[in-house]
């Protein structure tokens, strides 16, 4: 296909009326953006770039949006993935009341993202996504005539690790917002952005995540995992960098080349959280145990981390919801949480038992409460969904977050260097007292997919 052609099939795609995003999700669309390398518009500098939004704004320096721009690989920034028409300029920032995707082109690494944002006219309750929707601000609340400005930071990856070797993605990953090679925020819920400004900062410590599909950054609604919301609770002073994938275990995940990315990445001060199990309780031969291989791949993560000054921290698997007639949990993960525990004992590593704490807490809920956190959902609860979700592994956004809530609890008790990097609004947690679905009002994102992720 000839250059021009392919500037104007992304052109053409671009113009489709947002409600085709709505009822396709990941569609074709974010397909042919992958054949554009957009490594070629990501600008390898060290400055901030800076973007106005206004029809009556006169910035100093910086760029100024005064219309509804369209991102296109040529420009490297503007309005995406069909949400233009949700968009409204005025005179100081851009109006939306609908989600709304502004995407920058950018190179691999980590970044500071300030927002300004309020109103003269209305006031605005505002959440932002980033990425594959790992969430950065929750319903943020701005009283008209206020002006506000939020930071937090966001990572960037891209595959490639040396001059020959790059990460294995999966074919359904190469769809995702985290491997298209620019920043994407998505706004949630009444908002006014008067500007946004990015900058690649370096020195920060950052905090790995390795799993499977209860820690990936799921992409699209109602797919959710711990790693994606667990970033709302940290200030601004550390960025998550979450390699989990759906379907991994500790040996495909090494084979990826995941681990050996994350290994040219690591510096002092840096953290590496691990948890696997699922998909590797599920392993065939008699080598793959939980006392044989998984225990090995397990001191092997460990001893990557500690040779580049980094600190493991170990995390057994989220149990799944399947309850005994008594109203207790079944334990389905065998030996593979006592095994971790024993390596974590053995190395003398800090281990943060999620198995137990999810006991915990799907037992307090209860067998019909505990579907809310689930991925269960009747028939035509989401555009084409022809058949009720039944999923027992992975979670909504609400179970997610109650998880994230967990993990966090971990790092409070076992009293890691991480803990003063938690914001003074993360309240403390208890899996005997947790939350329920029925105050929970994070607005959903616009993108669905029905099939589920790998793994179980």
């Amino acid at each position: 296909m000839s250059k021009i052609k392919l500037l104007l099939l992304v052109a053409f795609c671009f113009c489709l009326p947002t409600t085709f995003f709505a009822m396709h999700s990941k569609v074709f669309i974010k397909k042919t953006l992958l054949v554009v390398n957009n490594q070629d518009t990501a600008k390898k500098t060290t400055k901030s770039q800076l973007f106005y939004f206004g029809t009556a704004v006169k910035p100093a320096k910086g760029t100024l949006i005064k219309t509804v721009l369209l991102y296109t690989p040529s420009t490297g920034y503007g309005f995406d993935f069909g949400s233009s028409s949700n968009v409204k300029i005025a005179p100081k920032g851009f109006c939306t009341e609908k989600p709304t995707y502004f995407s920058v082109a950018v190179p691999e690494g980590n970044y500071s993202i300030e927002v300004t944002m309020g109103s003269n006219e209305k006031s605005s309750n505002i959440t932002i996504k980033a990425e594959s929707r790992r969430l950065m601000l929750d319903q943020f609340s701005v009283k008209k005539g206020g002006q506000v400005t939020q930071t937090f930071n966001v990572n960037i990856r891209n595959p490639k690790i040396d001059a020959t070797t790059n990460i294995s993605l999966k074919d359904r990953e190469k769809d995702t917002f985290n491997w298209d090679n620019k920043l994407t925020l998505e706004f949630l819920g009444v908002a006014n952005i008067q500007s946004i400004k990015i900058t690649p900062v370096t020195t920060i410590p950052v905090i790995y995540l390795a799993g499977d599909s209860t820690v990936t950054d799921q992409d699209v609604e109602p797919w959710a995992s711990w790693g994606q919301f667990i970033t709302n609770y940290f200030n601004n002073k550390v960025v998550v960098g979450n390699y989990a994938v759906s379907g991994s275990a500790l040996s495909s995940f090494k084979g990826s080349n995941r681990l050996k990315k994350i290994n040219s990445l690591l510096k002092p001060g840096d953290y590496l959280f691990i948890e696997f199990a699922h998909n590797d309780e599920k392993l065939k031969g008699p080598e793959n145990t939980a006392w044989e291989s998984y225990s090995k791949y397990l001191s092997e993560y460990v001893e990557t981390a500690r040779g580049k000054g980094a600190i493991p921290v170990l995390v057994t698997p989220t149990q799944r919801r399947a309850f005994n007639s008594d109203g207790t949990l079944k334990a389905t993960h065998g030996d593979f949480p006592d095994a971790m525990r024993a390596v974590a004992k053995k190395m003398n590593v800090p281990l943060i038992d999620i198995t137990e704490m999810t006991t915990v807490l799907y037992e307090k809920w209860g067998d019909e409460m505990s579907r809310k956190a689930f991925v269960q959902y009747p028939a035509n609860t989401f555009p084409g969904q022809e058949k009720a979700l039944e999923d027992n592994t992975h979670f909504n956004s609400f179970g997610a977050n109650e998880i994230a809530l967990c993990v966090i609890k971990g790092i409070r008790e076992l009293e890691l260097p991480l803990k003063k990097n938690i914001t003074k609004e993360t309240l403390a947690y208890d899996p005997k007292k947790p939350n329920y679905i029925s105050a929970w009002t994070l607005p959903m994102s616009a993108r669905f997919e029905i099939a589920k992720p790998d793994g179980n």
